[in-house]
C-alpha cells in the first residue's frame, strides 16, 4: 500500500467522473470524427481538482468489474437494470452510450502517457478499490465521486472526506461527518446501513418496503446499526413500534444479504502502486501525439500545467 506521505491522496471514481463529463460537456469530435467530449471533460476535471487541492498522490480508480458476481449472488437485483448482456466467466456488459464507450480506451491511453496511476481489481468495483485505498492509506484522503454510497468512508479522525460532484466538479461539496449528519441525521459510519434500509433504485437495491429516509435515520439513531435494529425487532419486549417492527421482520431475507452488498471492500491487496503525481507528463512526446490525434491539445496543456505547478 501507499507509504506514509505528507500531503494528501486523491482517489478518483473514474467512471463516475467520465460519465458526468460525457453528459455535461457538449459533443466535441476529434479530427477523425471520434467523439472526445468525455475525454476532454475528464482531463479538465483532473486539472481543476489537482489545481484546487494540490494532492501529492492521485489514483484513478477503475471498475474492473462494474457488477461483481459475488454481489449478484447475494442480491440478484443488484444493477440488473443496467445489464445489456450477461457473460459467463466475464463481467456482464453494462449499458453505456456508444459515443462514450469509444472514449474510455482513449482516456486510459492519455492517463498512461501522463503517468497517472490507474488501479482496478478483478472481481471488484472502483468503489471497492477506493474503499481499500482510503482504509489502508497512511495520509489524508480526498475521494472524488458523484456516488453517495462512498459517504460510508468519510472519517474525520482519519482525514478521509468526499468531494461530492453530483452537481458538477465546479460546484462540488466537501463531505465530512458533520455534513452527513446535517443531511441525513446519522453519522457517516452508519451510511451503508442507512442506504440498505431505504434502498437505492439506481443500484437495484430495493430497501425495506415502507422505510424511507426519515424512518431509516430514526431507527439508526435509536438502535445503532442494522444488527441492533434486527435484534430490537425480534425482541417482543423491545422498544420498537409495531409498524417498523413488522417491516423489519418482513424484510429479514433482504437484510441478511444486503449489508454485504452495500458495504465497500476495505481489504483488497493492492500491492504498492506508484501513486505519486509526476512533476510533468512522463512521456511528453506521446502526450503531444495524443493531443494532436484526438484534438485535445488544450485539455492536455491544462493538465500539464497543473502538474508542473505542484
Amino acid at each position: 500500500m501507499t507509504e506514509p506521505s505528507a500531503g494528501r491522496l486523491m482517489l478518483l471514481d473514474s467512471a463516475s467522473m467520465y460519465f458526468r463529463a460525457f453528459f455535461g460537456v457538449p459533443e466535441i469530435k476529434a479530427p477523425d470524427g471520434t467523439p472526445v467530449n468525455a475525454v476532454r471533460g475528464f482531463l479538465d476535471f483532473i486539472s481543476r481538482l489537482v489545481g484546487d487541492y494540490r494532492p501529492t498522490d492521485l489514483v484513478c480508480c477503475w471498475d474492473n468489474d462494474w457488477r461483481p458476481q459475488w454481489r449478484v449472488d447475494l442480491l440478484p437485483s443488484y444493477k440488473a437494470h443496467r445489464v445489456v448482456a450477461e457473460r459467463s466467466g466475464a463481467p456482464d456488459i453494462e449499458e453505456v452510450p456508444d459515443p462514450l464507450e469509444v472514449q474510455v480506451p482513449i482516456i486510459l491511453e492519455v492517463l498512461e502517457a501522463f503517468g497517472l496511476c490507474v488501479v482496478g481489481a478483478d472481481g471488484y468495483e472502483a468503489d471497492d478499490v477506493i474503499g481499500s485505498f482510503a482504509s489502508q492509506a497512511r495520509q489524508p484522503v480526498d475521494i472524488v465521486t458523484g456516488d453517495r454510497d462512498l459517504f460510508q468512508l468519510v472519517d474525520d479522525e482519519a482525514g478521509v472526506r468526499v468531494l461530492y460532484i453530483a452537481r458538477g466538479v465546479g460546484k462540488h461539496e466537501r463531505v465530512t461527518n458533520d455534513w452527513v449528519r446535517a443531511k441525513y441525521a446519522i453519522d457517516a459510519r452508519q451510511y451503508a446501513d442507512f442506504a440498505t434500509l431505504r434502498g437505492d433504485a439506481s443500484d437495484g437495491l430495493p430497501g425495506v418496503p415502507g422505510v424511507g429516509d426519515k424512518t431509516a435515520a430514526t431507527l439508526l439513531q435509536r438502535f445503532g446499526d442494522i444488527d441492533g435494529i434486527i435484534a430490537a425487532a425480534a425482541d417482543p419486549d423491545g422498544d420498537m413500534g409495531p409498524g417498523p417492527r413488522g417491516k423489519i421482520k418482513a424484510a429479514a431475507d433482504y437484510l441478511a444479504v444486503a449489508p454485504q452488498v452495500v458495504a465497500v471492500a476495505r481489504d483488497i491487496d493492492l500491492d504498492s502502486p506508484a501513486t505519486r503525481l509526476p512533476p510533468e507528463p512522463v512521456d511528453l512526446r506521446r502526450v503531444a501525439e495524443l493531443g494532436e490525434k484526438w484534438g485535445i491539445e488544450s485539455p492536455v496543456q491544462r493538465l500539464t500545467e497543473a502538474l508542473v505547478s505542484l
